[in-house]
């Protein structure tokens, strides 16, 4: 008896504490009709999404408003075509449905995590500027995280020792691919300092500053290293590989594998040769002793 009231008492708490998460964020989505995107994005979990910005640090936001815009849609026009996303303070996000599969998103729910992540970092920091650099590969982080297809991609792409300047001269670039080598750049430099610091340091900064501590200073304070400092440490096992692609990929390097491939297949040509022969020799010497 006792077991069962027990247990019915922990379902009610279980209940009432979903009911209670559940309650904190409003999402809404404009406009309301029941397409695709929209369907994609009702569905997403926000429950696990909470978790994620958790361990970064962040929380959730109380009320999130997503609007989709087609490309139709005059609002568009003024876009950049490479911009799938927008997060509008304090919680809007605009998202572009047909714009979506360039890097470094592939999907409506991952442009949906993207953006929030955006928000829940400028509500943590109270709204403070910082360089964009952090918000990008913190974003990054909490939707998809630092794979090896991002790996592969900043060393095929990178070139020199980037400072943080740089990557703001990169993200002010009118071209796609200066855009998405800041995106790669500023993932790799977040993931090296969470890696180093925790998933929560990135939300520590930004607690810094809601309390008038500017960006630099409290990125300080959290890593014991200033921004350049730690990019200039993020970026050198990265110019010891980049070393190794760029020989590999020099011209001297793609002749020589290609005469390396010609010999292999003059070889392997001239093996089976070699065991033609010997069955046709093998072979007549079986005729003649018929004979």
């Amino acid at each position: 008896m006792h077991v069962r009231c027990w247990l019915q008492a922990a379902l009610i708490v279980r209940l009432l504490a979903t009911d209670l998460t559940a309650a904190t964020t409003e999402l809404t989505i404009i406009p309301a009709s029941p397409s695709a995107a929209a369907l994609r994005i009702g569905a997403t979990d926000l429950d696990r999404l909470g978790a994620d910005l958790e361990r970064a640090g962040l929380t959730l936001p109380p009320r999130i408003v997503v609007t989709l815009i087609e490309e139709a849609d005059p609002r568009a026009r003024g876009v950049p075509e490479w911009i799938v996303g927008l997060a509008l303070e304090p919680d809007e996000i605009v998202i572009f449905p047909g714009r979506i599969l360039s890097y470094p998103y592939d999907s409506i729910e991952s442009v949906f995590r993207h953006e929030l992540a955006h928000l829940a970092l400028s509500a943590r920091a109270g709204g403070q500027p910082m360089p964009r650099w952090f918000h990008e590969g913190l974003a990054v982080s909490v939707d998809a995280g630092w794979g090896v297809t991002g790996r592969l991609r900043l060393l095929l792409e990178m070139t020199g020792s980037p400072g943080t300047a740089d990557l703001a001269r990169l993200f002010d670039s009118d071209t796609q691919a200066a855009s998405a080598l800041a995106y790669g750049l500023s993932t790799a430099l977040v993931a090296d300092v969470q890696r180093r610091h925790g998933r929560g340091a990135l939300g520590a900064i930004a607690a810094r500053m809601a309390d008038g501590v500017p960006f630099a200073r409290a990125f300080q304070l959290e890593t014991d290293v200033t921004p350049d400092e730690a990019a200039s440490r993020a970026w050198a096992g990265y110019r010891h590989w980049t070393m190794w692609v760029s020989v590999a990929t020099s011209e001297a390097a793609v002749w020589g594998f290609i005469l390396a491939i010609a010999l292999v297949a003059f070889i392997a040509r001239a093996r089976r040769r070699a065991r033609r022969r010997q069955q046709w020799d093998d072979a007549e010497a079986v005729d003649g002793q018929w004979d």
